[in-house]
């Protein structure tokens, strides 16, 4: 039988995990001894408040994020075979926007059964809660961190948004939020509609659609985002 590796959802933030995730995906974790992890520290917790408590140090955690080498995730993909194991990011689901992508992608290579989990997804509650279009989207990630070409590339996610009547998706580092809104405000046109997404399922969440011309009102009467996690959703 096909050894499996299960994607597991954590909360956005901080709940205890019983509150997000359902019965189930709580129970699977149960029975799982190794983990790829984004960060080791933040997984030893949240695995400690699904159920694992006194039981951290029986497990094996392999940290898999931005810094680690093609090499080693491609030996991490040689241990698949081995046991079940669970794949975590630090919020939300597993391989979306997120460097454990490349090892469901050699679990796949090495015939080993992949089992998405459910749990929450800030993309997909964002364009739920939007009022865009929820039939045709496009989820393009970050765009470039240079201004010139952050707004180049607005301008094409506009254009391409206008042809197709698609709900463009993307988003940032936070410290970056409000320089992002600005350039979006700068590079759109005043009709096109915007979500600002921030803080989602958390106390201090945050959800406005409205035009690029009101975006831009509100920038003059002092509005800004914060360095919170958020999600950006235009359709032109």
């Amino acid at each position: 039988m096909s050894k499996k590796l299960y994607l597991i959802p954590t909360p956005l933030g901080d709940h205890a995990p019983a509150s997000v995730l359902p019965a189930p995906v709580l129970e699977q974790i149960l029975g799982l001894r190794r983990f790829f992890v984004e960060e080791l520290r933040t997984a030893r917790r949240f695995l400690s408040a699904a159920g694992l408590k006194g039981h951290i140090e029986e497990l094996e955690l392999f940290e898999l994020n931005e810094h680690t080498t093609r090499e080693q995730i491609e030996a991490y993909g040689a241990m698949l075979g081995e046991q079940d194991a669970g794949l975590i990011s630090e919020a939300g689901l597993p391989a979306v926007a997120d460097p454990g992508a490349l090892l469901v992608e050699l679990a796949h290579r090495r015939g080993v059964t992949v089992v998405p989990l459910v749990g929450p997804s800030s993309l997909m509650l964002a364009l739920m809660a939007s009022g865009l279009n929820g039939q045709c989207f496009a989820f393009t990630g970050y765009l470039p961190v240079k201004t010139p070409a952050r707004r180049e590339a607005i301008v094409q996610l506009e254009r391409t948004s206008a042809r197709l009547g698609q709900s463009q998706i993307v988003i940032e580092t936070p410290y970056r939020n409000d320089a992002l809104l600005a350039d979006l405000c700068t590079a759109c046109r005043p009709a096109t509609r915007l979500c600002v997404a921030a803080e989602l399922t958390c106390p201090g969440e945050f959800i406005r659609t409205q035009t690029i011309a009101d975006w831009s009102k509100a920038l003059k009467a002092g509005f800004a985002i914060g360095k919170r996690p958020c999600v950006f959703i235009l359709l032109a």
